[in-house]
């Protein structure tokens, strides 16, 4: 099926009776045709000068309704090119599936195995590691007592080179303290294959998301555009035993992920 013209979109006109101001009635309809796939993803909206005229209203206003789209994160701007329709997620977090065992044996870390399964090309940059006393929210669902110390390893992710994650972790220093994890690459299949080679075989974990607009730092760490929320992931490694051994604070763009559960009905 032939992708239609920017321009062919525009089949609505104004209702003159509404009370509804004019810039946000033209943010309705290019919102209607985003939704309906009449703009595709990628897919550029008309031009300034194009809605104007179809419209018979200001620039101003077209800018203003433009503005709407943008801070609902629909869309983006392309300096010197035009407006648009913002491409969806292109991974998708299989919670069921990400931290199976056999991506670790086959030496991937649950980041590098879904991003491959995605088609992109994943990497990992602005790698950190240090031992610092943590916050108490950590030492708290770590089960640490007053001053006890955790090795923190701080990293963000690229998909095909575009920042989509950061992540900080958190071990207890008794476990991690002389292991390859202390080292920016702790090697095949990450830290949680080290912590099941010393013997802490993973039995389970628990996950916390939130959404919320991002801080300014991560608004520059992630290279995120205007009106693009994050989801905030607090996730909790325990062993069968069920000792928690990890905290992961994760900050991912949601303009780039899909979380997908499978839930049980029993």
């Amino acid at each position: 099926m032939p992708v239609p013209a920017a321009k062919d979109v525009l089949t609505l006109t104004l209702d003159a009776t509404s009370d509804r101001p004019v810039f946000r009635q033209i943010a309705d309809h290019l919102r209607g045709a985003i939704a309906s796939g009449r703009l595709l993803q990628g897919g550029q909206l008309p031009s300034e000068s194009q809605l104007i005229e179809h419209y018979g209203t200001t620039r101003m206003t077209v800018r203003q309704a433009l503005g709407v789209l943008k801070s609902e994160g629909l869309v983006v701007s392309e300096h010197g090119r035009g407006v648009f329709v913002r491409p969806r997620p292109p991974v998708r977090r299989l919670a069921s599936d990400r931290f199976a065992r056999r991506h670790r044996e086959a030496g991937k870390a649950a980041f590098l195995a879904e991003v491959e399964g995605a088609g992109a090309r994943p990497t990992v940059d602005r790698i950190e590691v240090s031992t610092e006393v943590p916050p108490d929210e950590i030492a708290e669902r770590l089960l640490l007592g007053r001053r006890a110390k955790v090795v923190v390893r701080r990293r963000r992710y690229l998909v095909d080179g575009h920042p989509v994650e950061t992540a900080t972790s958190y071990i207890p220093a008794a476990l991690a303290a002389g292991t390859s994890i202390t080292q920016p690459n702790p090697g095949p299949g990450g830290i949680y294959a080290r912590l099941e080679e010393m013997g802490h075989r993973l039995g389970r974990f628990t996950e916390q998301v939130s959404t919320r607009m991002p801080h300014p730092d991560e608004v520059t760490a992630l290279a995120l555009a205007p009106g693009v929320p994050v989801f905030h992931l607090v996730r909790t490694a325990f062993t069968d035993d069920d000792v928690p051994v990890e905290v992961c604070d994760t900050v991912m763009s949601s303009a780039a992920f899909v979380l997908d559960y499978d839930l049980p009905a029993r």
